[in-house]
């Protein structure tokens, strides 16, 4: 049984590395092609360096395909050859010769769940970050006209942004009172500067505002200007203006620069919550409705891929045993199982959207309906 085990993994690795390199190079390509526009004239380095912080990202998506593939082309093979039918007839059931094509779909899903929920987010930011100031040279400028959650109650928001000098021009910086929402900070600054996770602003003021006290001045009579003064001292509690143009007011911020330009730079933001953001957000008080159910959906959705790998091999074995008579036939059927799982799968999202009480039976809708048509046709087989 083990020189079984051995010939069936052997069997399998080639097309599972075949696929895995031969989809990631499709899809590398695809980010490449789209950007190119951009990448003219940046160092060969730089865009190798770029193409790499996707691929864990890209490889979370790769394998689902790559495990159909590996499935269909190896006992398709075997079944032409008529290899299953021998060892079958010696006693050993189809169970038995698919188990190490199990054994491998498990290593690939935990393969994929530590890369989609501790890897990917961080490679993500990265290749944000990359992007934005080192390939395209467009830095913060995607934000101007934008206000934007820093994280730490700090929204920002520029008027202009200096790339050659990564400086912000005309920024301000709104901080809101987490008991409260009449009271906050405002700082308005001519220039300032953010790296890592640091606002540095030179020509600024801060006013911490009450609104909160601002009806009270509509009740103040004509005659009392003392009365009036006290009335926007306390709309104003504090006003600070720095006696030189060359000081600066250093502010932290929640998310750092690349965190900022992955989540608000592109159109799309990136996709850069791992498991501990995830788990913050469904245990840590505070969070809103919205936000805690968000936060679900992803967690469901980075797990429930990776265990797609699973569910395809089952889904898949029944498609090998009947049409996988060569390689083109196995590439073509692999290709129309993986693309009817992602429907499936992005249809499955739509419909978690629709039911915010139970999002998990939308998410998970695909590797259920898979696994069940991948043991309703390999009882027929």
């Amino acid at each position: 049984m083990t020189r079984l085990t051995r010939y069936v993994t052997a069997e399998l690795l080639p097309p599972l590395l075949a696929g895995t390199l031969l989809f990631t190079a499709i899809l590398s390509f695809g980010y490449f092609f789209i950007s190119s526009q951009w990448l003219s004239g940046v160092p060969v380095g730089l865009i190798a360096r770029w193409i790499g912080y996707q691929m864990p990202d890209t490889l979370v998506k790769v394998f689902p395909m790559a495990v159909v593939l590996m499935t269909v082309v190896a006992f398709g093979r075997m079944s032409t050859e008529r290899e299953l039918v021998a060892v079958q007839g010696g006693g050993i059931s189809l169970g038995r010769i698919a188990r190490p094509a199990a054994v491998v779909a498990l290593l690939v899903t935990a393969l994929s769940v530590w890369l989609s929920l501790w890897v990917a987010p961080r490679a993500n930011v990265e290749t944000r970050g990359l992007y934005w100031d080192a390939l395209t040279g467009a830095g913060l400028s995607q934000l101007v006209g934008k206000t934007v959650d820093l994280g730490n109650n700090l929204t920002l928001s520029m008027q202009g942004y200096d790339a050659a000098k990564r400086e912000l021009r005309g920024v301000r910086v709104q901080k809101w009172q987490p008991d409260g929402e009449a009271r906050g900070t405002v700082i308005l600054a001519e220039r300032g500067t953010f790296e890592n996770n640091r606002l540095s602003l030179s020509g600024y003021s801060t006013f911490v505002v009450d609104y909160g006290a601002v009806a009270a001045l509509t009740r103040i009579p004509e005659n009392d200007p003392a009365a009036f003064r006290a009335a926007v001292q306390d709309v104003f509690p504090s006003v600070i203006v720095p006696e030189k143009a060359t000081d600066t007011l250093n502010v932290d911020t929640g998310l750092s620069r690349k965190q900022t330009l992955a989540q608000y730079a592109d159109a799309i933001g990136a996709d850069a919550q791992g498991w501990p953001e995830l788990i913050t957000k469904l245990t840590a008080p505070g969070v809103s409705a919205a936000d805690r159910a968000d936060a679900r959906v992803n967690l469901n959705r980075k797990l429930a891929l990776p265990f797609a790998n699973l569910v395809l091999v089952l889904a898949a074995l029944p498609f090998a045993l009947r049409f996988g008579r060569t390689l083109g036939v196995s590439l073509g059927i692999a290709l129309m199982i993986a693309v009817a799982y992602y429907l499936l799968f992005f249809v499955g999202l739509t419909v978690a959207g629709l039911i915010p009480d139970f999002p998990e039976a939308g998410v998970w809708l695909a590797n259920v309906l898979f696994a069940g048509a991948g043991l309703w046709q390999l009882r027929r087989t």
